[in-house]
């Protein structure tokens, strides 16, 4: 098989000055080369992907407030196109597909006939993903790619894609990149970055894909002042970070932790909903599922994104080994801050502070790990109140 390339990485990285003023030439210049432009686009009092042909659709002048269970996004009446840090989409549905068919299974005579259902791959140009976005995506290509087996739908939608990140110059209340060394520049993945200063952006590439894009545009090169301007920008994003998650002792803290009496304590908020799950750049659960033609001739195999806060995501051969609530998010919290650093050499966070904006009753994980990791009493066990 062959891993993505479209970020093959450069030898030498290049950067360039593009005037806010000639922000459309890129958008043109990407269309121009066969791809379809996806960015954040505000629509309904939210922000989502959709289609970028304007820089009329981007969310220019618009800024986002996010806190534990809280989203709002409002104008502010400036220019600034890349406001709003993130939505609640990362770049997972475009290579992850929340519903895909894999097989279509038909009666032929007396017997069936199976065939594989190819993906229709096209070549979207990814504009406003984030450092955290990007690193989800390259944990999910540790799972994906760089396993035993391949998977061939992730593989031929990630080499579809031509990624153009934005290195965060501001943070919201919910993020903590920093302290996951995820952010708030990117550094690998992207074939262009952009960072906004003012009336320009700083343009940074990163792979041959993103030079022939560049070489189109005939930009000027950055100044050394210019490059250190968008440096410090940044390193003041990472320094306006409140929270922070520990790693220190993991993933042993929490396999330790097993019967610790927090467990119930969260359990009790948590609504087992999913949202964290759904949200989450790296999570990955999903199920199949057969969906029959009415006359019965034709079935499609279906692989649809899960999660583990799901009930029936927990039973197996007869028994559901995770019945309740507090089952349920041990084994997602232990698996996405412990386990998963010994299953794929990683955390399983990156620290983009999705799963705390959109938990609809404000659950933090960056509380939750340290109250983990005080020592229980003397007598606290197992026993819950659900």
């Amino acid at each position: 098989m062959t891993y993505p390339t479209p970020s093959t990485p450069l030898s030498g990285r290049s950067s360039y000055l593009l005037p806010r003023s000639d922000f459309q030439r890129l958008l043109d210049t990407l269309d121009s080369a066969g791809y379809r432009v996806v960015g954040p686009h505000v629509q309904d009092g939210s922000v989502g992907w959709s289609r970028i042909r304007t820089v009329g659709d981007l969310p220019v002048g618009w800024t986002d407030e996010q806190a534990p269970g809280a989203h709002r996004v409002k104008q502010t009446g400036g220019s600034t196109l890349f406001g709003i840090v993130h939505g609640a989409q990362s770049a997972k549905p475009f290579t992850f597909a929340p519903r895909e068919p894999l097989i279509t299974i038909e009666r032929k005579g007396s017997g069936l006939s199976a065939t594989p259902v190819r993906p229709v791959i096209e070549r979207i140009a990814l504009l406003g993903l984030r450092a955290c976005d990007l690193a989800g995506l390259a944990v999910q290509d540790r799972i994906f790619l760089r396993d035993a087996y391949a998977d061939p739908y992730y593989e031929a939608r990630r080499n579809g894609l031509f990624l153009i990140a934005v290195n965060c110059t501001r943070s919201v209340e919910t993020c903590f990149c920093a302290s996951m060394q995820r952010g708030p520049r990117a550094t690998s993945l992207y074939d262009l970055a952009l960072t906004e200063l003012g009336e320009e952006l700083l343009v940074e590439v990163g792979s041959e894909a993103g030079a022939e894009i560049v070489a189109k545009l005939n930009l000027p090169e950055s100044s050394e002042a210019i490059r250190a301007e968008a440096t410090a920008r940044i390193d003041r994003c990472a320094e306006s970070q409140t929270r922070s998650l520990p790693q220190t002792g993991l993933p042993q803290v929490l396999y330790e932790a097993h019967d610790h009496p927090r467990w119930d304590q969260v359990a009790a908020r948590c609504l087992s909903c999913g949202n964290c799950t759904m949200v989450c750049p790296t999570c990955f659960c999903h199920g199949v599922e057969e969906t029959p033609d009415l006359r019965w001739q034709r079935s499609e195999h279906v692989r649809l994104w899960d999660s583990c806060f799901t009930q029936e995501h927990g039973y197996i051969h007869g028994k559901n080994i995770r019945p309740t609530i507090k089952d349920r998010y041990r084994m997602w919290l232990t698996h996405k801050l412990g386990s998963w650093i010994d299953q794929f050499g990683t955390s399983g966070c990156v620290g983009c502070g999705r799963c705390i904006t959109w938990c609809p009753v404000g659950i933090d994980l960056t509380e939750e790990l340290p109250a983990l990791m005080e020592p229980r009493s003397p007598g606290q066990g197992d026993e819950g109140n659900e």
